[in-house]
C-alpha cells in the first residue's frame, strides 16, 4: 500500500512516474495498437494520407519526450507547463473534431480535468521540491 502521510518526495516520484506511465502507454498505442482509431478520429476532421500519418507519429513522439522528460525529473516544473499545454491542445482540438468525446462513457476527454490538477500539484511541488528524484 502507497502512504500519503510519509515523505513528500515520494508522492512527488509516484506522481511524476505515473504520469510518465500515461505518456508513455498513449505514445505506444496511438503509434502502435490503436493506429487505426487514431486515423478514424483525423478522418472526421478531414485529416488524412500523409498529413494524418505525421499527425499520428509526431502525436507518439511528443508523448514519448513527455515520459522521458518526467522520468529524468529534469525541469520539472517546465516540464508539467509543456503537459498542461499539451493537454488543453488536445481537448480543444478533439472538442472542435467531435465534441461528444465529453460524453463518451470511457471519458477520454474528462479524464483530463483530474489529470491537469494532479500535474498543477506536481509544478507545485516541484518549486518546494526542486532537486531531480
Amino acid at each position: 500500500m502507497i502512504s500519503t502521510t510519509g515523505s513528500p518526495l515520494n508522492l512527488l516520484v509516484l506522481s511524476r512516474l505515473s504520469l510518465a506511465m500515461l505518456w508513455g502507454f498513449t505514445a505506444l498505442t496511438s503509434l502502435f495498437w490503436a493506429q487505426d482509431l487514431g486515423y478514424e478520429i483525423l478522418a472526421d476532421a478531414e485529416i488524412t494520407g500523409a498529413a494524418a500519418d505525421v499527425a499520428i507519429v509526431s502525436g507518439s513522439i511528443l508523448d514519448a519526450v513527455l515520459a522521458l522528460w518526467l522520468i529524468s525529473g529534469k525541469q520539472l516544473y517546465r516540464c508539467c507547463q509543456v503537459q498542461i499545454l499539451v493537454i488543453v491542445i488536445y481537448s480543444v482540438l478533439l472538442t472542435i473534431i467531435d465534441a461528444g468525446f465529453w460524453l463518451h462513457p470511457f471519458g477520454p476527454l474528462t479524464k483530463n480535468i483530474p489529470i491537469l490538477v494532479l500535474i498543477g500539484w506536481l509544478a507545485q511541488a516541484s518549486k518546494r521540491y526542486p532537486a531531480p528524484v
